[in-house]
């Protein structure tokens, strides 16, 4: 039976291997949030006519990613304690760690930009594979979340590209900017 938006959701639709493996929904979110940190970040990071420093952004990218899931964590720290009796437990810390995706999901751009500052290739490159690896990944987290909730393979496609869009959109604003 079709949902709102005309998908069909089946638990025949989605594949038993990705049945049983469904990714948390607190990893999708982090992960989906992380490439879009490093797309914006790196391409921030390369501002064109200045002298590429890839070995500062890199270190940038990761301390930034540090701060948002530190900080995306306590917010959940907070918020419980809001609604709960306000004692500081292990469950607490555990909300804080789960934001672990965000920051691996920084950590190709991350190892991209390491690579320039290693001389492998130069910092435009590792900014533009990077761009694009983020928006590819974007793709492949949008297809994997719509299909963990049943959405067949069009609408699964159609919800990557949608989610694809953002990385687009970054790679645009890139271009218009420098």
């Amino acid at each position: 039976m079709p949902d709102r938006a005309g998908h069909v959701r089946t638990e025949s639709a989605a594949p038993g291997w990705i049945s049983r493996h469904r990714p948390p929904e607190q990893s999708l979110f982090n992960g989906i949030y992380g490439l879009v940190l490093a797309s914006a970040l790196v391409a921030a990071l390369d501002p064109a006519g200045e002298e590429a420093d890839p070995g500062p952004d890199a270190l940038w990218v990761v301390l930034t990613a540090l701060a948002s899931a530190a900080a995306h964590g306590y917010a959940h720290v907070i918020a419980q304690r809001a609604s709960a009796d306000g004692a500081v437990t292990t469950g607490r810390l555990r909300l804080v760690l789960h934001e672990w995706p965000l920051v691996a999901a920084v950590l190709p751009t991350v190892a991209l930009l390491l690579g320039a500052a290693a001389g492998w290739w130069a910092e435009s490159v590792a900014v533009d594979v990077a761009l694009l690896f983020n928006t590819v990944a974007l793709f492949g987290w949008g297809v994997v979340a719509a299909r963990t909730a049943g959405y067949r393979w069009p609408s699964a496609c159609r919800a990557g590209a949608m989610d694809m869009l953002i990385g687009l959109a970054i790679i645009l604003a890139n271009a218009l900017i420098k």
